[in-house]
């Protein structure tokens, strides 16, 4: 081992470094009047190191022994992750500063950071322990985001909920990891796909290690904790769990799938088709029936990932493009409309759905906002959700899939009803069970809530964006 290992792992210092300056300001600045700094700092530090994933050039290779791996790839889905944690920060802050709640701001940005290093470690793993161990790292702090709000029941039991889940999907995962070391004697990728055949041992491992990867991903029926924790859970750590979350566990299932059980395909390509279909359809179904809203996102999530499961099952250089660029449009489309939950919550405490009837009247802009977010997870043209949508439905129409590609084509003519109802909601229906003043929304929030705008229009009209993605190589 040599230096070289760890400067293969420059985006990975990087966030240690910002990770560290943070704690150590937290720990020395306690109750200080300095203290007041510390989100400027947090946020100022973390878009440096995002925009240094962007423009700084990342060197490509292996590191300890093989078991990390960096490429183009890898390096455009960190920073994809970056871009996801620096809206979260910037929509954070004005819950955590509110009068009363007694929560220490500094600790949610580091542990929120630390979360973020176990995804690194999920998108660079190329041995299932380095994979295993960043999966654990993300979930375990995630649980503490999750009952962050010590002093609302709903938070600690979002917390308990999510933890034991977590748990016990770890647990699932390594023993089908045992059985796959045992059949394998290997726990490298590179390794073990050319060992990878139709065996009872191999099989049964691969299904109980896909069940604890589900359970990030939120696939059905892995999906039973997200509305529940979705709830409970600040609204900054439920877009993050719906965002970054979903997006680095999406990634690690289509890189280990088609790297190393490509072999065995035929087996857990009918497994996977039945159980994308599954979770489109409950998805959509249970969203209609939603009065809380979060609990709304959490179904709308759940068939969400459905829809990407249609890139990842086929493996190819279109799908994997496809995936990627549907995980950035969904990114600025939910972080926007989590943005506006957040801005309704921290005045009003509510966050049913009537709350938002009437909401143009009084807040025009967070009303056009939410719009533009729920018209493109809906996949309105000309929004950047109609182009990821149309991308990820033709990578599956080019391998001949056309069943599928049409019973997720009539869920998303159901998700308009539902969808709309939130347009209803804003624009049609009476104001009076509604917010009847007008909303002050924090400034960071609100420069948040404009980068997700843009990025809505502009990813969908400015092809480059995906010619760029495509561009990276599988």
């Amino acid at each position: 081992m040599d230096l070289s290992n760890f400067l293969m792992m420059r985006q990975e210092l990087g966030l240690v470094a910002v990770f560290a300056v943070l704690l150590i300001y937290d720990i020395f600045g306690g109750e200080t009047r300095a203290m007041r700094w510390f989100r400027p700092l947090a946020i100022t530090l973390f878009a440096i190191h995002t925009l240094a994933g962007f423009i700084c050039p990342m060197p490509e290779g292996e590191a300890f022994g093989g078991m990390y791996v960096n490429s183009q790839l890898t390096v455009l889905m960190k920073n994809l992750l970056n871009l996801g944690v620096l809206l979260v920060f910037m929509q954070a802050g004005e819950w955590l500063r509110q009068e009363g709640t007694a929560i220490r701001e500094g600790e949610y940005y580091v542990i929120t950071l630390a979360t973020l290093l176990g995804m690194y470690l999920m998108v660079s793993a190329a041995n299932f322990m380095l994979l295993y161990i960043g999966i654990e790292m993300a979930s375990l702090p995630a649980a503490c985001l999750a009952a962050y709000n010590k002093y609302r029941e709903k938070s600690a039991e979002a917390g308990a909920k999510y933890i034991l889940m977590s748990t016990l999907s770890s647990g699932v995962m390594m023993f089908g990891l045992s059985y796959l070391y045992g059949a394998m004697g290997t726990m490298y990728f590179t390794d073990m796909a050319p060992l990878v055949r139709f065996d009872y041992m191999t099989v049964l491992g691969f299904i109980f290690f896909f069940a604890g990867l589900a359970f990030k991903i939120s696939l059905v029926p892995f999906h039973m904790w997200a509305p529940d924790v979705y709830e409970g859970a600040p609204t900054a750590t439920t877009a993050y769990l719906s965002v970054v979350s979903k997006a680095a566990g999406c990634f690690a299932l289509l890189l280990t799938l088609h790297h190393v059980f490509g072999a065995i395909g035929q087996v857990w390509y009918y497994m996977l088709w039945a159980l994308t279909v599954l979770t489109i359809i409950i998805g959509n179904i249970f969203a209609i029936r939603q009065q809380d809203i979060k609990r709304f996102f959490a179904y709308s999530s759940i068939s969400q990932a459905g829809y990407i499961m249609l890139g990842v099952l086929h493996g190819t250089e279109t799908g994997l493009t496809a995936v990627i660029y549907y995980l950035l449009v969904y990114m600025f489309s939910n972080m926007a409309a989590f943005g506006v939950i957040a801005s309704v919550e921290n005045k009003t405490e509510r966050t049913d759905i009537a709350a938002y009837n009437g909401l143009y009247k009084t807040n025009p802009r967070l009303a056009l906002v939410m719009m533009l977010a729920v018209f493109s997870l809906a996949g309105i043209p000309p929004l950047g959700g109609f182009f990821s949508k149309f991308f990820i439905f033709a990578s599956a129409a080019a391998e001949g899939d056309y069943l599928l590609v049409f019973i997720a084509l009539v869920n998303t003519v159901i998700s308009l009803y539902y969808y709309l109802r939130i347009v209803k909601a804003m624009f049609i229906d009476s104001p009076e069970a509604g917010i009847g003043v007008r909303l002050r929304t924090d400034g960071y929030n609100s420069v948040s809530l404009v980068l997700c705008t843009v990025g809505i229009i502009a990813v969908g009209l400015v092809s480059n964006v995906y010619g760029y993605i495509n561009g990276v190589g599988f």
